[in-house]
């Protein structure tokens, strides 16, 4: 059985490796789609519940939300983005969908997930219709 949720949160970066318009900085209204697959716990009847998956999620959005977030070998726009006093995360990668889904999946699993879940995907969209998406399995 699969459960998911939905977070969306705005977000803004550049990817220093673009050879085009995305080498400039901008912003995305980001969503992203996590989904927990697993078996239904007899005593609730849920494979998990959704306030459970909004505690281990919602927090590593709200760490992202209105911020920049920048790739730490991007010094200039570190340099000036800290002029600015804007919010900001540093991140040891090049900031793309497919890395976000790794981060997210990477922060996810260091969560306390109940032993009853066997796999965990998640799902990025950077705009409408763009997304990346992986999973790992417990």
């Amino acid at each position: 059985m699969k459960i998911a949720k939905f977070f969306k949160w705005e977000m803004a970066h550049r990817l220093k490796c673009h050879k085009g318009k995305c080498f400039n900085l901008h912003g995305h209204s980001y969503k992203m789609e996590v989904e927990f697959e697993g078996s239904i716990e007899k005593n609730t009847g849920m494979v998990l519940d959704y306030f459970a998956v909004k505690d281990i999620v919602a927090p590593l959005v709200n760490e992202l939300d209105h911020t920049v977030i920048i790739w730490d070998k991007d010094t200039i726009l570190i340099e000036k983005i800290s002029e600015l006093k804007s919010n900001h995360v540093i991140v040891p990668f090049e900031t793309t969908a497919e890395n976000l889904v790794k981060y997210f999946l990477d922060k996810i699993s260091q969560a306390n997930i109940p032993k009853e879940i066997t796999k965990v995907k998640v799902r990025v969209c950077e705009t409408e219709n763009t997304y990346a998406e992986d999973e790992f399995i417990l």
